[in-house]
């Protein structure tokens, strides 16, 4: 018996909720789903890690684009530039890195 009064609790908590989101929908005080948002202005592109504790990121930023070097310490703007000069140029061949001290 004691089963069967934890499953309607659980139940009735459910509801509940349901009943919550279902009011606050209505009103407009909650979204979910992706029914018409708008289009994103901050975007990630691509990231890089250069250590544990290193990376760059590619970031969009409304038709910018940021090269950004995060460390332990913060993070730094190392590059910004138009995005659209970077779609129009052609991909480079990768350039061999020299390798000192006999690596």
């Amino acid at each position: 018996m004691e089963i069967m009064r934890q499953i309607l609790s659980v139940t009735a908590v459910l509801l509940l909720l349901a009943a919550a989101l279902w009011w606050l929908r209505r009103r407009g005080l909650v979204r979910y789903g992706s029914r018409g948002h708008a289009p994103r202005t901050l975007q990630t592109v691509e990231r890089v890690a250069l250590g544990p504790q290193h990376s760059l990121h590619l970031v969009r930023l409304a038709g910018r684009g940021l090269l950004v070097g995060v460390s332990p310490g913060g993070c730094a703007v190392l590059e910004s530039f138009d995005w659209g000069n970077l779609e129009s140029r052609p991909a480079e061949k990768p350039r061999e890195v020299a390798r000192c001290c006999g690596a």
